[in-house]
């Protein structure tokens, strides 16, 4: 079953009916640090690096979209218990909620940490990171905003790498290193603890978000009634 997309915010929790779309963020999140830029993290699971920054800056607003339920609960309970006010958490599908759901071009930052590759074909277009979907992703950005992404699937790391060096406007680059401030995820720790490789990705958009050239095919037309079978397995 669907579970329904809900809104948590430190002020309580709803659903998206209430709410209307596009969401109102800056209407749930009142204090200092109403006008504020924006970070979005999508896929947030455990919420270890949603939670830190919020306590790190204070000043700045932070959204979430998460999936997994539980996740979600325990990202919402861990910032309510430590009193953070800076942050909204959306629980349902990204791709739904970036397309009809949240507005365009409001974030300053979007955060995607090991997403989930897909890696059977018939699935790819549920990857956000695809050239149907990519601006989907990108069009949360501001002019100027930035890209930050990690993956330890290599292979679906270098085709995410291809589509954003092709997509106009993005500058891309390949980060050799860990993130100067150590681990940003439950999975990244873990996997630096094997000596897993990682992939990290940095990226500027300059200028508006438009489809990238190999999507817009796809787009535009749609997809094939094969296609539309294959989503419902």
């Amino acid at each position: 079953m669907i579970q329904p997309i809900r809104v948590s915010s430190a002020a309580g929790d709803t659903g998206l009916a209430e709410l209307g779309a596009p969401l109102p963020l800056d209407e749930l999140v009142p204090g200092d640090a109403a006008g504020s830029d924006w970070e979005v993290e999508i896929g947030f699971g455990k919420g270890r690096y949603l939670v830190r920054r919020c306590e790190e800056e204070p000043g700045r607003r932070f959204l979430g979209i998460e999936l997994a339920t539980e996740y979600y609960r325990m990202l919402v309970e861990r910032a309510r218990r430590r009193g953070l006010t800076n942050w909204v958490a959306l629980r349902g599908e990204a791709l739904y909620l970036l397309s009809a759901v949240l507005p365009p071009r409001f974030a300053a930052a979007v955060h995607v940490y090991f997403p989930d590759p897909w890696p059977k074909s018939r699935h790819h277009k549920r990857r956000l990171f695809e050239p149907e979907t990519v601006d989907l992703v990108l069009g949360l950005l501001r002019p100027g905003g930035r890209l930050l992404f990690a993956t330890d699937f290599l292979e679906y790391g270098e085709l995410v790498t291809e589509i954003l060096e092709s997509y106009p406007g993005l500058r891309i680059e390949r980060r050799d290193r860990p993130w100067d401030e150590g681990p940003r995820t439950n999975y990244e720790a873990k996997y630096e603890l094997e000596g897993r490789p990682i992939l990290r990705l940095t990226g500027i958009l300059d200028g508006a978000p438009v489809l990238h050239p190999r999507g817009r095919t796809g787009v535009l037309v749609g997809p094939s009634r094969a296609e539309q079978e294959d989503s419902r397995d």
